[in-house]
């Protein structure tokens, strides 16, 4: 997929908003329904919606295959984002204004070796039998994490241990991500 325009990224963003709010509102995101869009916002995408509260992660969650279109995704990833998020609590109504939605069009994974990977370029998928970890680009970027150690940080977040990414048996998996954000479009918004 080409990147995005800047109309595209702000239907994304309000999309997202919108169905946060309605879904902070009913508890639930059963029965939204999500114009699928059109043109490229109906193409299938991966996709995550990162939610932040005052600078602060408060959610995020994603759909890693492409098998729903680009606006779909992003409405779901959105509402997971808000009530799903098993690291904190549901996002509160009260909350909703001060959040800053990022969102991170995904790029297929492809194999890739230890060597090759380019923190703050690439994301990572580790995979060792039925455990796997994702990390998005940005990660490496925000935290200044050298290559193994993003690596490192990536078979953490799937459960393995810290020098799984050395072993014959687990996959790794680069990615890039078109990332945008409220913030960028609107420089006044939390």
């Amino acid at each position: 997929m080409s990147p995005l325009d800047s109309n595209e990224r702000k239907i994304l963003l309000r999309t997202a908003r919108m169905v946060i709010e309605k879904a902070v509102e009913k508890g639930s995101f059963a029965g939204l329904g999500v114009d699928p869009g059109t043109g490229r916002l109906h193409e299938p995408a991966g996709v995550f919606v990162t939610l932040r509260r005052r600078g602060q992660l408060r959610g995020c969650i994603g759909q890693l295959d492409a098998r729903m279109p680009l606006m779909t995704a992003v409405g779901f990833a959105a509402a997971s984002s808000a009530l799903e998020d098993p690291r904190f609590e549901r996002v509160r109504p009260e909350e909703v204004g001060e959040l800053t939605i990022e969102i991170s069009v995904l790029t297929p994974f492809v194999e890739i070796a230890p060597e090759k990977v380019v923190p703050g370029t690439h994301g990572l998928v580790i995979q060792q039998g039925n455990r796997r970890g994702l990390l998005l680009p940005q990660v490496a970027t925000e935290h200044g994490l050298s290559r193994e150690r993003f690596l490192e940080e990536t078979c953490a977040k799937a459960g393995l241990p810290r020098d799984a990414w050395r072993d014959a048996t687990t996959h790794i998996f680069g990615f890039t991500a078109e990332v945008f954000s409220e913030a960028e479009l609107n420089p006044l918004q939390k």
